[in-house]
């Protein structure tokens, strides 16, 4: 993954080519780490890297689901529990889960011949504008890249708390670049022995 977003060749493209690259940064925040380092939240915060991949995935799936009008919907409980890293969940598990939402979303939005298609905005969520009835298939493209956006940064920030490592030489080690004068890339730490 390069550190920026191929050139692009429409729209649509452009949006699913963005939203794949955010995914990217959210993996790069967890290259590397261990299932007990995927659940600290070293900060202030609850957040945990872990946390954060499971509630991505979790989000996007569930965007699926209101732009293709599928039952489900997400109870209070459930959205506190998907920014947790579970005891019986590893990282390696919800980066998985985390690809098949996104082939799930590529797929989706590959099936929907017009942007412009209209999305019911669900009624029971309190930050959502009330006089809002519908958003469009791009407006929840857009809002993806937004949330994933967002707790990439979450991510980053916290995997620097948790072991000191930064997006760039983490990409950098996770991708096998040399080691040149702009970066040396990051490597996971020798144990002693």
């Amino acid at each position: 993954m390069p550190g920026n977003v191929r050139p692009v060749t429409d729209e649509r493209d452009g949006l699913l080519a963005y939203l794949a690259h955010q995914r990217d940064l959210m993996r790069v925040a967890a290259y590397g780490l261990t299932d007990e380092q995927a659940r600290l939240t070293p900060t202030v915060s609850s957040l945990s890297v872990g946390g954060l991949v499971k509630h991505v995935a979790f989000v996007e799936h569930n965007w699926m689901d209101i732009v293709q009008q599928r039952p489900g919907g997400q109870s209070m409980e459930a959205y506190a529990e998907n920014f947790r890293l579970g005891d019986d969940e590893t990282l390696a598990s919800v980066l998985a889960r985390y690809d098949e939402v996104a082939k799930e979303t590529e797929s989706v939005i590959a099936s929907i011949p017009d942007l412009n298609t209209p999305v019911p905005k669900p009624g029971d969520v309190p930050w959502f504008p009330q006089e809002v009835t519908a958003w469009s298939v791009r407006w929840v493209l857009l809002h993806l890249i937004q949330e994933t956006s967002r707790h990439a940064g979450h991510a980053d920030i916290i995997r620097e708390s948790v072991d000191g490592a930064t997006a760039i030489p983490l990409m950098a080690g996770l991708e096998g670049w040399p080691e040149t004068a702009w970066v040396t890339p990051w490597r996971p730490p020798v144990a002693p022995g």
